[in-house]
């Protein structure tokens, strides 16, 4: 029985329609009705399925300790989640259920009691690592390799930094493995929609999706992710860049960072990117990928609650009292090796030393939250900040004064609260951040309540407006959301000190302006707002999942689902043979680079292969083949010498023969080329800035390529020369055109459609009317010939095309109604094709042979 369950798990079941066509409707409670319910019965009940989202992070949003009294382990939600505060962004008909790790250990025996509890009380389903997998994963993997790299930091020694470790990656695909088994659990895949977390869970979209080809998968990334420079150093780079597109949107902060994903698919996987009415889609095997840039919010009510309890405003009262007379910059950061603590502490320093008169006058107080993670690197990080911060203090402090005030005991968001409402001057420092809320937060409580202007002594009478201020690095991802505070490069302690400076120098009127600009922004894009947004996005990313078919490709971290429309599916044998063996006129077009030649090859000449395939396709007298391409007609006329009776079409249509005896023909375009004096030295000027571009002059065309460019640059240079030759051409009978790796120009009125169009026209006024048209091209151009060949069946005024066959290379948005892989497949059907008309020769003189024996 086990194995029998085994073997069904490895089906994915959302391919079984019939798992899908159980109806929501009850005519009896219990009782469920056929599959079509043809019944008027007023009494029919609609029971509507309820919206579920799962959220999977590393840790659940709930807090867990142990009861020494009754030997229990008691839970309470973690009200400073974000995870918990992202349920606000849904619709209230919403079950949300949470799949993570626990901050605590607990022991084998207590795991299946805590699970019941955290299920049925908190909705939550907790994942229980092994220790040994926990600290790979985590503290090794997660935190002391993927971390400082995604935050730009390279372990150049062994000292610096912790290298790749093969068996900390097995770890972290195991933990992601446990992570999707425990979402199996609850999940229905037809329905739920599973939004995973930061840069923990990277791998999980690929467990889900092998495991159902349809889920619903939204990721979002919380740290910043790097520069394509970076990131390739990454020994699993292209496993872990799969892996994220099996997701059907990925979310990131800032646009840097969704730019540097976008760069890193492009560069390490040859992917490239659409925007299309502001939304950003990547194309995987048919699939959209949807890329979200929205930054994340503060829970508003959150703060608005811990402002208006009564103890908030006493120890407002008393961090007043407690540094009377002072001007209070504050800072909160973690304790990591990116916040820029130190060179804070600097800075303060730094302010000091060339401003005495403010000796006395001003304090920084810095809060530091726990490390969450431990090491060496994290002790050297605290013995440095506190040496800093002490000789700041012996150089500047006095007795009663001291410049630097280090809180380091944890503090809630409560206990921060007050912190904030008294700072003058909020400074954020860090040297790399995913996105960092503390100057969210410290505008909200600078905006203040009832309670808090109490016990800050305003007058209710007549309120000042409210003011703040704050610096922050140009670093880090809420940097661009703020365009209102004074933005800093952390490495530079002189201008973080001016910046100090010019913060307390500042006019009422001048910090009034600010703070208004930055509370409206944060007060109408808190985290309910982000949550709506990306849920919104996630439903729209999943619309068309039932109307593709979709099938797994790959193995491992490189499976990937390939999803067609209903109508584009893989052209084979046995959809064309026998089509092919009952026509009588059939016309085969045959577009060459990328079709019958790979793009990648150096020596472009035809294979002797190739030449023998096309030979026996020409040698039926029932076909009628043509290469159409943009090479030029004398490049094509030599390497298809030994091939007598192929057509050729070159430069797009502007020459054409049917054979190799026949002479070329011209199009009936008047020859002029004037043009070309204009667009060459245009070109020349962007092959000499583009490294690895080049020129191809055509008698009756101009083609600059960039195969062979940085493939980023390249391809900007691209839409530059583009836009640049649609201007200074605009006045010339050429068109401009963008084709893979080259911008063409050409005359206008020459297309591989019109080539296609004239070939069906000559036929039919030889009296030969083509029954079977096999088209198959890769790129834009070839597009014009599909096009071509749907106007032509669909002409009532001529005889119809009984067997059409538009065919376009790679899984691909196109006109063409099948595609094949690559070239080799491409080669495989000729070849197919060509054995077929060897066998009905064969056939024909065997019978004809017969005849005239009898």
């Amino acid at each position: 029985m086990r194995s029998s369950l085994d073997l069904l798990n490895l089906i994915s079941f959302d391919d079984f329609g019939t798992l899908n066509r159980i109806p929501r409707v009850m005519k009896v409670p219990g009782v469920i009705s056929e599959f079509e319910n043809k019944s008027n019965d007023s009494t029919t009940t609609i029971v509507e399925p309820c919206q579920r989202r799962i959220i999977v992070a590393n840790q659940l949003p709930v807090k867990a300790y142990y009861e020494k009294d009754s030997n229990k382990w008691g839970f309470e939600y973690d009200q400073d989640s974000l995870y918990l505060q992202l349920k606000d962004g849904f619709p209230l008909e919403t079950e949300v259920i949470y799949v993570g790790s626990l901050n605590v250990e607990i022991g084998v025996d207590d795991q299946e009691e805590v699970s019941t509890i955290l299920l049925e009380k908190f909705k939550c389903v907790p994942t229980f690592l092994p220790a040994d997998v926990h600290k790979k994963y985590y503290h090794g993997f997660c935190k002391h390799y993927l971390w400082p790299l995604f935050h730009y930091m390279l372990p150049l020694t062994a000292s610096h930094g912790a290298r790749f470790d093969r068996g900390e990656w097995q770890a972290y695909l195991s933990a992601n493995k446990v992570f999707a088994d425990k979402v199996m659990e609850v999940i229905n895949p037809d329905e739920d929609y599973v939004w995973i977390h930061d840069y923990h869970l990277m791998v999980l979209p690929s467990f889900l999706r092998k495991r159902f080809h349809r889920v619903k998968v939204g990721f979002f990334l919380h740290s910043p992710f790097p520069s394509s420079e970076i990131y390739r150093t990454l020994p699993v780079r292209d496993e872990i860049l799969k892996s994220l597109l099996n997701s059907d949107l990925i979310g990131f902060h800032t646009f840097d960072y969704a730019r540097h994903f976008l760069s890193s698919c492009s560069r390490m996987l040859g992917l490239n990117y659409e925007s299309k009415r502001g939304y950003i889609g990547l194309d995987y095997f048919g699939r959209t990928v949807s890329i979200k840039i929205l930054p994340v919010g503060i829970h508003m009510g959150q703060f608005e609650s811990i402002m208006s309890l009564d103890v908030t405003g006493q120890k407002v009262k008393e961090l007043k009292e407690k540094f009377d007379g002072k001007i209070v910059i504050l800072g909160v950061d973690d304790m990591d090796l990116f916040k820029g603590i130190s060179l804070k502490f600097l800075a303060m320093g730094q302010l000091l030393e060339q401003h005495p008169d403010l000796r006395g006058k001003v304090v920084l107080v810095q809060i530091t939250n726990p490390a969450r993670s431990s090491g060496k690197d994290v002790q050297d990080l605290l013995s440095d900040t506190n040496r800093t911060a002490e000789e700041i203090n012996r150089n500047f402090g006095k007795p009663g004064y001291e410049p630097i005030v280090i809180i380091k005991e944890p503090l809630s968001t409560q206990d921060k609260v007050p912190y904030y409402a008294i700072a003058e001057c909020c400074v954020v420092n860090c040297v790399r951040d995913g996105m960092n809320l503390v100057p969210y937060k410290y505008t909200v409580s600078r905006q203040g309540s009832p309670v808090l202007d109490r016990a800050l002594g305003v007058d209710e009478k007549n309120p000042p407006q409210k003011k703040s201020v704050i610096i922050v690095s140009e670093f880090i991802g809420c940097s661009p959301s703020l365009s209102g505070a004074i933005r800093v490069n952390p490495w530079n302690v002189d201008a973080v000190a001016d910046a100090m400076d010019s913060a307390l120098q500042m006019v009422n009127q001048e910090k009034i302006l600010r703070h208004e600009k930055h509370y409206k922004y944060i007060s109408s894009h808190d985290v309910a707002y982000w949550a709506k947004s990306i849920d919104q996005d996630l439903e729209r990313a999943c619309r068309d999942h039932l109307f593709k078919r979709c099938w797994g490709v790959g193995l491992g971290l490189g499976f990937r689902i390939v999803a067609l429309g209903p109508e584009f599916r893989k052209l084979g044998m046995h959809h064309i043979a026998s089509a092919y063996n009952k026509t009588n006129g059939r016309l085969i077009l045959l577009d060459y680079d990328g079709t019958v030649m790979p793009q990648t090859s150096e020596d472009k000449r035809p294979s002797t292969e190739v030449l023998s395939i096309l030979n026996d396709l020409c040698n039926d007298p029932k076909n009628a083949v043509f290469i159409v391409s943009g090479r030029g007609k004398d490049s094509l006329g030599n390497w298809f010498s030994g091939v007598e009776k192929l057509g050729l079409s070159a430069e797009h249509g502007y020459f054409t023969r049917w054979s190799k005896n026949s002479a070329w023909e011209i199009c009936s375009l008047k020859r002029d080329f004037d043009w070309k004096e204009i667009a060459e030295p245009v070109m020349k000027l962007y092959t000499e800035t583009t490294d690895g571009s080049f020129i191809e002059d055509k008698e009756t065309a101009i083609v600059w390529h960039h195969q062979h460019a940085d493939p980023h640059f390249g391809s900007c240079q691209a839409k530059e020369l583009l836009d640049h030759l649609e201007n200074v051409l605009a006045n010339e009978p050429v068109v401009v055109k963008r084709g893979q790796h080259i911008v063409e120009v050409k005359p206008q009125g020459v297309s591989k459609g019109i080539v296609v169009k004239n070939l069906i026209s000559t036929m039919r006024s030889r009296g030969k009317y083509p029954d079977f048209v096999l088209c198959i091209g890769d790129d834009r151009s070839d597009e014009d010939m599909f096009e071509s060949i749907e106007q032509a069946v669909a002409d009532p005024s001529v005889p119809g095309i009984a067997e059409v066959f538009a065919c376009t290379v790679g899984q691909k948005p196109s006109m063409a109604k099948y595609y094949l892989d690559d070239t080799a497949e491409v080669i495989n059907l000729l070849e197919g094709l060509a054995t077929e008309s060897v066998h009905s020769k064969s056939a024909s003189y065997q019978e004809s042979h017969e005849d005239l024996l009898l």
